[in-house]
């Protein structure tokens, strides 16, 4: 009796002490997130569904990696976080790079006048521009480094960047982006950018090949070795020379792979045995943007805290219009960044990270991955006026971002086909008739939720060039009723189909039925969207079979021409129509270039090369823009692509996050960023009530059960004391 009226005890002791530490917990039980460093301001974020590979600016080509790196880095130049369409604007330099023009002897020329054989863009650093804090920087009493080792035991004591204690920052040099473009061209580093850049700047191709054939050990000094096409002018100023005139260099300049690397860094990094403690500048990354690095863990989070050495910078005064109205000028001439810590978690359920969203324990529904097409129907509902937030969303004042990418995904025909190819009349006739029938809305809104833009033009919305409103349709496929577009009927695709030839769908001389073939990726269809495709096309008489293979069988598909109809897809590396006009472009079509070319189309049109030749050499102006639409009204003539569209997601932000406006090209937007943390608490605390009621009750029927016990044993204490 006495050892388990005991343990019962201690087990009611238990629980009443539960309780009292609920009545005092500082905060909701359920929090994930580990406790903020007193008075810091933290973004509460996360990167799905893997943590990036590459942080190394010259190495790195993904997205999520570049979600980290430009918050780190600062390019020569960036853009504009309100405008639209997307505006350049200096970033790591003072000014736009200026540009003057050279003859094949090197002689500054005039290009109206004479041809040009290469550009020079001369940038000036900033003068406030300073590294963050860091050990690479660190020097001792005589000036020296104190982290430069030559062997592995003297190195071996640290692990982490936080393990170094000293450390050390200077002002960005022109030298350190001369430096920069050098590790693009070094082979050791294997920088997807080398064979693209060195198509342009000048020398980088010899650097390459000299560089390929010295024997390392250690760190290379790449600052012994020139490039041609790179003069350091002074500590702040520097050129780089191209060849020929490519004004979309200016765009490229905005990419993190031109972000500036001192050579100290790169020397500190390759101390021995630093590389198998991941002590990488793949790892580590060091610039001079305004977050730094402070721990890096793959299986759990990336935190970034601000870089007490950024420069001045302040939050724009002037945006596109309805933004004043949207409230993204409040924080107009603000000093910038408006956070001091930003946590990335690492996240590899949707419905993990969707959960902890609505408990407030993330900021915004996600960066890259994290957007809401995988849990749309929890997040919307389908209203008289068209997709709306559901009610849940509603109440939660959680408001709506959403980001039209500077992309397309398309059908094209392959213009060599026997069948669907060809630029007669005829032929242009029958590729519209099935540009009819494919009802793209109708696909967007079954098969991606309405998340996807009907494209009227190769060329984006936000992109120089894109036109909307009635001036903007496609008029072979559209009518404009109504204020809007509006597919063409049935009836007139069947029209067509009879002046094509094809009466009811049947070829007009043998009587054979139209079947048109198209190549699908394996993964990327279903049996749902292939039976509509077959509804859709039987509309019109016409018949369709299928080819699915992997993605290799595909790209040998179109490299050799040996496709009907087939499908793809281009994210802009830069906001420039050429970026997207250059996929009709004669020469890149795989059989010509005899090359992995952007043209799977293989259309030819000796008006459409000549009139690309002359708009991608051109300023923004308006011979370029008549120019541009020439070549889009072609595009529609010729009846190119089935059909395309431009993808669209949707991001949530809680009521306590400001400034949301999404920005289909750069990712060094985090800056921008505004927490609520008052209202933040608020709404976390008011959203995770503890049930506490089982607890209580509990209590009470422990207490019911042990009271009998406890009387009836001090009565038979009292009458064994009175015996």
């Amino acid at each position: 009796m006495l050892p388990r009226l005991a343990a019962r005890t201690r087990a009611a002791a238990l629980l009443c002490g539960s309780l009292l530490l609920v009545a005092c917990t500082d905060g909701p039980w359920n929090n994930p997130n580990p406790p903020t460093p007193e008075g810091l301001v933290t973004y509460q974020s996360m990167i799905s569904p893997a943590p990036p590979k590459h942080l190394d600016p010259a190495i790195s080509y993904a997205s999520d990696e570049s979600l980290i790196l430009m918050q780190i880095y600062e390019p020569p130049m960036g853009y504009h976080f309100l405008k639209r369409p997307y505006e350049l604007i200096p970033l790591g330099v003072e000014d736009f790079p200026r540009i003057t023009y050279l003859n094949a002897s090197g002689e500054e020329i005039d290009p109206d006048q004479e041809e040009v054989a290469f550009s020079r863009y001369r940038l000036t650093v900033r003068a406030d521009a300073r590294y963050q804090p860091h050990p690479a920087f660190a020097v001792d009493e005589a000036g020296a480094p104190r982290y430069v080792f030559s062997e592995p035991e003297q190195g071996s004591r640290f692990t982490q960047i936080s393990d170094f204690p000293h450390t050390g920052s200077r002002a960005v040099r022109a030298n350190d982006y001369v430096y920069a473009i050098k590790r693009l061209a070094d082979p050791f580093n294997g920088s997807p950018m080398l064979g693209f850049m060195a198509q342009y700047i000048v020398g980088m191709e010899e650097f390459s090949d000299q560089l390929q054939d010295i024997q390392r050990d250690g760190w290379l000094d790449l600052d012994q070795f020139p490039m041609l096409g790179l003069e350091v002018i002074d500590e702040r100023t520097f050129d780089i020379t191209i060849k020929g005139r490519y004004p979309q260099f200016s765009y490229w300049l905005a990419m993190h792979f031109f972000s500036p690397i001192p050579p100290e860094v790169d020397r500190f990094f390759r101390n021995p045995g630093f590389i198998n403690r991941n002590l990488t500048l793949d790892w580590w990354p060091v610039g001079s943007g305004p977050f730094m690095m402070v721990k890096n863990d793959p299986n759990s989070e990336i935190v970034l805290e601000r870089n007490p050495n950024f420069r001045e910078d302040y939050y724009p005064s002037e945006g596109a219009p309805g933004d004043a109205e949207q409230g993204l000028l409040d924080d107009a001439g603000k000093r910038l960044p408006l956070v001091d810590r930003a946590v990335f978690r690492l996240e590899k359920e949707v419905l993990s990270l969707w959960t902890k969203f609505l408990q407030g324990y993330y900021d915004r529904s996600g960066e890259n991955h994290g957007n809401t097409n995988r849990v749309f129907d929890q997040a919307f509902v389908v209203g008289p006026d068209g997709v709306e937030l559901s009610a849940e969303m509603a109440d939660r004042n959680i408001s709506v971002s959403p980001d039209v990418k500077p992309a397309l995904y398309y059908y094209g025909f392959n213009m060599r086909d026997p069948v669907v190819g060809g630029y007669s009349e005829e032929k242009r006739k029958l590729r519209r008739a099935l540009q009819i029938a494919f009802d793209t809305e109708e696909y967007l809104n079954i098969f991606y939720k309405g998340n996807g833009i009907a494209a009227h033009t190769p060329i984006p919305p936000g992109i120089p060039g894109f036109v909307d409103g009635e001036a903007g349709i496609n008029p072979y496929v559209y009518d404009w009723v109504d204020g809007g577009p509006k597919r063409k009927s049935i009836e007139h695709a069947q029209q067509l189909l009879v002046e094509a030839g094809y009466p009811n769908g049947r070829d007009a001389r043998t009587g054979e039925p139209l079947k048109i073939f198209i190549d699908v990726q394996s993964q990327a269809i279903s049996n749902t969207s292939m039976n509509w495709i077959d509804r859709a096309f039987a509309r019109i008489g016409v018949q369709v079979e299928y080819r699915p293979a992997d993605w290799n069988r595909t790209r040998e598909k179109l490299l050799t021409g040996n496709t009907q109809i087939y499908s793809h897809g281009w994210l802009a590396d830069y906001p420039d129509p050429e970026n997207f006009l250059f996929l009709l472009f004669g020469p890149e079509s795989p059989l010509l270039c005899k090359c992995d070319g952007a043209n799977n189309s293989n259309y030819e049109s000796e008006e459409y090369d000549a009139l690309f030749r002359a708009m991608r050499v051109l300023p923004p102006g308006a011979e370029r823009e008549t120019i541009v639409a020439r070549m889009v009204d072609l595009f529609r003539e010729d009846a190119v692509w089935l059909f395309a569209y431009y993808p669209k997601d949707i991001y949530l932000n809680n009521s306590w996050v400001h400034n949301n406006k999404r920005h289909g090209i750069s990712k060094s937007t985090l800056k921008y960023v505004r927490i609520d943390e008052t209202l933040r608490e608020q709404k976390r605390a008011q959203w995770n009530q503890p049930v506490t009621w089982p607890l209580y009750a509990g209590a009470v029927l422990l207490i019911a059960l042990l009271l009998p016990g406890i009387i009836a044993y001090r009565r038979r204490l009292q009458a064994t004391a009175r015996q």
